[in-house]
Parts: C-alpha cells; sequence; structure tokens
C-alpha cells in the first residue's frame, strides 16, 4: 500500500516502477473507456460524461485513496440507482440530465465523507453478505432487461423492471426490433466471450468494439441503426447549473442509497487487497477518500462512482506497482476526449449495451447461492427477498428493502438469542451447555443460566422467562442462580427493569441472583440507572468458578454432592 492519502504522499517511489506502471495504465484505459461510455449511456446520460467520471475518479482517488492499485471509477452495481434517481428530473435536456448525475455524486460524496470523519467506516456492514448477493442479483437483472432494447434497435417507455420486461415483449410483437443492431450486439456479445477464452491477455470488451466500429462503417449501416455519435470535445467542468433546491431533496434518498452499496462494494474490494499483502486498511479513511472522489466527480460532470471488482484485478495482473498507473490511464482517456472525439462517430449503441450486459453479468453469483441454501436456508431467503425488493419495488427502493431486511435479522438475532444452562462435565474444565453436553452434572441447588446477548428491551422478558424456567425444572430446590453474563455486553432501561423482577420473583423463593463475569460497561449501565444498592459488589464475581466456589463456601455443598446429580432429558 502507499501511504496513508495517496501517491503524492508516497515516499517511497522505486524508479523500476515505472515501467510497470506505464504499461499497466495504458493497459487500463483499454477497460476503461468502453466502460466509462457504456454506463454513462446505461444511466441515462452523454457518452462523454462517463469519460468526465472515468478521469477525475481515477485522479482523485489516485492522490487521495489508501489502496494501492484499487482502480475507481463508474460501476455497474450503480447504473440502474443513478438512472431511476435521475429519471424523474430529466425533461428531455441532457443538461438536465448531467445536473441531476452530477448532484448525486456529490450528495454521496459528501455523506461518505462525513461518515468517514466520523469513523462510521463499518455503517455499510448493514448490508450483510447474504443481502448483498440479492441485491446485486437485483440489480444484474434490472440493468440486463433494461439493455435489451438498446442492445435489439429500439426504445421503450416504461417505469420499474416489470413494467420494462412488458413493454419489450409488446414492442417485439409489433416487430419493433431493428436487425442490423441486434446483429451487431449479439455480435459484440459473442466476440467478448470468444476472445477472454481465446485470448485472455487481450482487452475482450475493446477489441469486440472496436471490431463491430469498423463493421458499421464497412458495411454502411451507421445511418440504419442507433450509434453513439461524436463526443462532445471538452474538459471537465461544473455542470449543476439547471437544478433547483427541491431537485436536491428529492435526490438526497438516492445518494444515501448509492454511498451504502458504493462503500460496501470499495469496501470489500480494499480489505481483499490489503489482506494479499499482508497489511490493514482503515475503513473510515477509505470512506473519506471514495466520498472526496465522488463529490470531485459530480462537481466535474461526472456522476457516482465506485471500486471496481473487474477492473482493479486486471490493473493488478497488468504489473500495476501504485496508483501512479491510474493517472497514466486518465491522461490517455482525456487525450482521447481531446485529441479523437470522432474515434465514437460509428460505434453502435447496441455493442455498447453489449458491453454493459457482459460486464453487469459478473453480478450473478450463482455459486455463492447454492453455497448459501446449503449453509443456511433462513439467509438464502433474505437473500431471495432482498432480490424480489428489487424487481418488483425498483433499486431505489430495493436498497431500502436490503437495509430493513438486514437491521430485522440482527433484531431478531438479539431478540431470541441462544439461550443455555451450564453444567460439568468430566474431564473438562469449566462449565459447559448441557444442550451439547446432556451427559453433563448439575450441582445441587445451583442453576448457572448463560444469555447470549446484550439486554435490551425486546429480550428482557424472554431473559426472565427463561431463568424461571430452569429454577422451576430443577430436580432439586435452588438456592442459587449464577448468570453466565460475559455474552451480555449491554442493559438497557427496560431490561434493567426486567432485572429487578427477576431479583424479585427469585428472592421470594429463597433464591440469590448474582451475576458471573460481567463487563465493566454492563455494571456502569446499573449503576447509572440507581441499582447499586440492588446489586451491590456481593452480586458480582470475575468468573463462573469464583461464584460456584462463593456457593459451595455459603451453603455448605459438598463437592460429592454432585455426582449424581444429572440433568433431566430435554432441559
Amino acid at each position: 500500500m502507499t501511504t496513508a492519502w495517496g501517491l503524492l504522499a508516497s515516499k517511497r517511489y522505486r524508479p523500476e516502477w515505472l515501467r510497470s506502471d506505464l504499461a499497466a495504465g495504458i493497459a487500463l484505459t483499454a477497460l476503461v473507456v468502453p466502460a466509462g461510455i457504456g454506463y454513462a449511456q446505461a444511466s441515462g446520460l452523454p457518452a462523454v460524461n462517463g469519460l468526465y467520471a472515468t478521469v477525475v475518479a481515477l485522479t482523485v482517488y489516485a492522490l487521495v485513496g489508501p489502496s494501492r492499485i484499487m482502480v475507481v471509477g463508474p460501476d455497474s452495481s450503480l447504473v440502474p440507482l443513478i438512472a431511476a434517481s435521475i429519471v424523474s428530473l430529466d425533461d428531455g435536456r441532457p443538461e438536465r440530465a448531467v445536473a441531476a448525475a452530477g448532484a448525486l455524486a456529490v450528495m454521496t460524496g459528501l455523506i461518505l465523507a462525513v461518515a468517514g470523519v466520523a469513523r462510521l467506516g463499518l455503517v455499510t456492514d448493514l448490508l450483510s453478505k447474504p443481502i448483498r448477493i440479492g441485491f446485486l442479483h437485483g440489480v444484474a437483472l434490472t440493468v440486463i432487461v433494461g439493455q435489451f432494447p438498446t442492445l435489439a434497435g429500439f426504445g421503450v417507455d416504461a417505469d420499474g423492471l416489470i413494467d420494462e420486461a412488458r413493454a419489450i415483449v409488446e414492442a417485439l410483437a409489433d416487430g419493433a426490433t431493428n436487425g442490423r443492431a441486434l446483429g451487431a450486439g449479439t455480435a459484440t456479445l459473442v466476440a467478448i466471450v470468444v476472445v477472454r477464452r481465446a485470448m485472455p491477455r487481450l482487452p475482450a470488451m475493446l477489441v469486440a468494439l472496436g471490431a463491430a466500429t469498423v463493421a458499421v462503417w464497412a458495411l454502411g449501416w451507421y445511418g440504419e441503426l442507433p450509434v453513439v455519435g461524436r463526443l462532445d470535445r471538452g474538459v471537465p467542468a461544473p455542470a449543476l447549473g439547471s437544478l433547483r433546491w427541491n431537485d436536491l431533496v428529492s435526490l438526497f434518498p438516492a445518494a444515501l442509497g448509492i454511498a451504502m452499496v458504493a462503500f460496501a462494494d470499495t469496501g470489500v474490494l480494499s480489505r481483499t487487497y490489503a489482506a494479499r499483502e499482508g497489511s490493514d486498511v482503515d475503513q473510515s479513511r477509505e470512506m473519506i477518500a471514495v466520498g472526496l472522489t465522488n463529490a470531485a466527480t459530480g462537481l466535474l460532470g461526472g456522476f457516482p462512482v465506485s471500486a471496481s471488482s473487474s477492473r482493479t484485478p486486471a490493473l493488478e495482473a497488468a504489473g500495476a506497482k501504485t496508483q501512479l498507473a491510474s493517472l497514466v490511464a486518465a491522461a490517455c482517456t482525456m487525450t482521447l476526449v481531446l485529441a479523437l472525439p470522432g474515434l465514437t462517430s460509428n460505434v453502435p449503441s447496441a455493442a455498447l449495451a453489449a458491453v454493459v450486459v457482459i460486464a453487469v453479468s459478473s453480478l450473478f453469483d450463482l455459486p455463492g447461492l447454492t453455497r448459501l441454501g446449503r449453509a443456511s436456508p433462513a439467509e438464502l431467503g433474505l437473500s431471495l427477498a432482498a432480490f424480489l425488493g428489487v424487481v418488483f419495488l425498483g433499486p431505489l427502493r430495493g436498497i431500502g428493502v436490503a437495509v430493513a431486511l438486514s437491521l430485522l435479522v440482527f433484531i431478531a438475532k438479539a431478540w431470541r438469542p441462544h439461550m443455555t444452562e451450564l453444567v460439568r462435565v468430566e474431564q473438562r474444565k469449566g462449565y459447559h451447555d448441557v444442550l451439547r453436553h446432556p451427559e453433563g452434572r448439575r450441582i445441587p441447588g445451583l442453576v448457572i443460566a448463560r444469555f447470549d446477548a446484550p439486554l435490551f428491551f425486546a429480550n428482557g422478558a424472554a431473559f426472565d422467562r427463561f431463568v424461571r424456567r430452569l429454577v422451576e425444572a430443577a430436580p432439586t430446590p435452588v438456592r442459587w442462580v449464577v448468570i453466565a453474563a460475559e455474552p451480555i455486553t449491554d442493559v438497557d432501561v427496560t431490561a434493567a427493569d426486567e432485572l429487578v423482577e427477576l431479583d424479585d420473583h427469585l428472592r421470594l423463593g429463597g433464591v440469590h441472583l448474582v451475576f458471573a463475569e460481567l463487563k465493566g460497561p454492563a455494571k456502569d449501565r446499573l449503576a447509572r440507572y440507581g441499582l447499586t444498592e440492588r446489586f451491590g459488589p456481593d452480586r458480582f464475581f470475575p468468573t463462573i468458578g469464583t461464584a460456584v466456589s462463593e456457593y459451595v463456601r455459603t451453603t455448605g455443598t459438598a463437592w460429592s454432592d454432585w455426582e449424581d446429580e444429572r440433568p433431566p432429558s430435554g432441559t
């Protein structure tokens, strides 16, 4: 990795790296140019703005990003989110769509930067892996369906994946397909797959796109199917002037969702590459870097960007040593815009749609779904729910569904955590889960209960009922209850009241309630609730063993009494 704040802060650049970085940067150009143009058009924006986003993102992240070779730029996972968020503000003028996309990137960047400064880098973990898998499958399907009309040379006016699919079927039935466009798009798809398999070192997308462009020119089709056309020559510049305050307010929820998706992808990728290098990465600092990159991209005619899980490994494979390779790619891309703007004049839009379809297909992870189904059918169900949320509600509401599902899963696990009684097991030190060791022995008159979650309003009553059931089911009258409290990292006000009620109930039955291994912060909580007199120092023990020893000492229980005490079956 470079130093904490990008390439310019590094004092360790080696001259022998220069050739590798130059070569890798040129190779990266062949990947980012078709991706930038394709993702821009798929988002409903002019092609040149995809190149602006590419240039600015590569440059800014190279200067401020903590990761050594990670590529940041337009990404397939953000395409449907961008398209869905700007469609309501697009009045048919390209500059209006560009302004909306730029504002979206600026707001996304500010959200990420503020969250990073506040050290909230772990917030993106709200998108658990199963739910992210489902969400990205929904995104991939949305993009592919959305690109099919372009691939076939016609357009549809629809809102949402289901309506769009219906409109496509109707258009196909009416014979709206442009045969030349469909041929160019299909040929590009096939060419990309063939080149990748036969000659993996070549930039398959650029080769296929170039071949499609030459074919359109040679066959004279450029007037008979949609083409990208000539790029507007110019440098990245501010393009936010046509927006009003109400527009920004309407874009904010989308920016929040895009920020979560962008950083979830970036965080996973940066951790992966840091682990390969035997180092660590500060997620909050990474969040600030991606935020600054998005803000700069939005201010200069671009749209929201993220780390690329396809171009980053390609850059690594090309031999890049530092972010200088990204700067080289940015310079080459800008040279294309300024010196060769007519190069895209005959690029068929259908071929770009094929590029997007191939790129977004990498979001499908069927082996991951299979493994998930084998390991946890419940989490597979959550993944499918997130997928259906995107399909039926759209990508923007789908991200809300994904976050809500993640929170519900967390609450459900904390609401009904694992609860068990601990027993002694022959020839094993310590105290063990009776559900795993039904042969274990219970200490007469003593119940040791473990509750594997913080105590809060949703599970306090469950904790109370669990302890009461253990006391009632004990084969001999219970004199002490020891709470193995190491997993109880917090206690809220409602749960504290439940503890008081439980203590009162046990005391009426002559049972003494104590805690073993309760963490200091949880004790402090009880003190702040005014329960110091109720639960004094004599109620807390550093270990379960010391609590048991004190029970034996105060009650006179003989160690030999334990030998015949086994838990009843089904405890």
